[in-house]
């Protein structure tokens, strides 16, 4: 009877269960995709941004050379 005084006083309260942790080595983001990153897969967008990415990749290495 203690039990249910309790419910009745304090009411019930609901948790959520735990969220499993599993790390299946996917990439999650767009971004990160090598498709994405090097423009391969189509988009306009994807293909401007490779080649900027590429261009200061190039003006970074150039700079390290000096």
């Amino acid at each position: 009877m203690d039990d249910f005084q309790n419910i009745l006083e304090n009411g019930i309260t609901f948790k959520s269960a735990p969220k499993e942790k599993h790390d299946d080595g996917k990439v999650k983001t767009k971004a990160k995709k090598k498709k994405y990153i090097t423009g391969a897969h189509g988009s306009g967008s994807a293909r401007q941004k490779a080649k900027y990415r590429e261009q200061r990749a190039n003006r970074r290495s150039q700079h390290r050379q000096k």
